[in-house]
């Protein structure tokens, strides 16, 4: 009773904070009998999300960079950087990722533009660092999508996303048609008028590494 009474306390205050807090995590992937999420869902703290017999949710936390696995029948009350399970089994792992990449700011977005004029590495403190070789891009709308090297000339990626497959309708996987991008590269990503710079990880993984490794996030 006291464990359920402790649950039930901690979910109300969570709850609270779902109203005033944005987006804290992503979901990964659902399996089985999963109920309020879908694959490539945000979650917002105090979410609520309820696991039925053989099901499965993998949830990217965004700041903590937390990839948490959690199975089997029991509910899932999201935090600000790791969940409360209750019953169910969970393992988690810190991966790579950078939480840069989940906002495109102004400084950013000028610094992607003194790239191409001047063809150098912006510097340090205005990138991120994708830790995947094929990024996963968040789109405001439909139109040509742009990936492009800046450090070295002659590598680009151009996407036509009224014709391209997008989940959920905003999210282009370059990894679904097997686009690799090069460690260590410096690259722009575009669509209109929303641009940002990101630096490949000279480690990052190929294929379908964690979302959170390499989302990027044009808004």
């Amino acid at each position: 009773m006291k464990h359920v009474l402790t649950v039930a306390v901690a979910l109300a205050g969570l709850t609270g904070l779902a109203a005033a807090q944005g987006p804290v995590a992503v979901v990964e992937d659902v399996q089985g009998k999963v109920t309020d999420v879908e694959f490539m869902d945000y979650v917002a703290p105090g979410k609520v999300i309820k696991l039925g017999s053989d099901s499965k949710v993998v949830l990217g936390y965004m700041k903590s960079c937390l990839r948490e696995t959690i199975s089997g029948v029991g509910t899932v009350i999201i935090g600000e950087e790791q969940s409360m399970v209750q019953s169910g089994d969970i393992k988690s792992a810190k991966v790579d990722c950078d939480s840069h990449a989940q906002l495109v700011d102004q400084s950013i977005d000028e610094s992607a533009a003194t790239v191409v004029r001047s063809m150098n590495p912006p510097a340090p403190s205005s990138r991120f660092i994708l830790h995947g070789l094929s990024p996963i891009v968040e789109t405001p709308g439909r139109g040509q999508l742009v990936v492009e090297r800046l450090d070295v000339r002659g590598e680009r990626y151009d996407v036509d996303l009224s014709a391209a497959f997008v989940e959920h309708g905003k999210f282009y996987d370059f990894a679904r048609d097997g686009t690799a991008l090069k460690p260590g590269g410096t690259y722009a990503v575009s669509l209109g008028s929303q641009r940002t710079v990101f630096v490949v990880d000279r480690e990052a993984e190929p294929g379908l590494a964690p979302i959170i490794s390499r989302l990027i996030r044009l808004k």
